[in-house]
């Protein structure tokens, strides 16, 4: 049996670290969950975009510095 090729598996590890730092993510982002039968304007679901980035990044600079301790 063959290896996998290694672009597959270093996309497979990234979406891997993305799922684990999510809950980190969406806490540290401290936006509100919709209210029920209410939807976003687009110009909310970029500024919500905008913050799940920005704490994404800080969410894996967090891991990454936690790890190399």
């Amino acid at each position: 049996m063959s290896n996998p090729d290694p672009s597959i598996a270093d996309q497979q590890r990234r979406y891997r670290e993305f799922l684990d730092l999510m809950p980190l993510t969406i806490a540290l982002a401290g936006l509100p969950a919709s209210d029920i039968g209410k939807y976003y304007t687009e110009e909310q679901m970029e500024t919500r975009i905008f913050a799940l980035r920005h704490a994404y990044k800080l969410a894996r600079q967090f891991a990454r510095e936690q790890i190399s301790r």
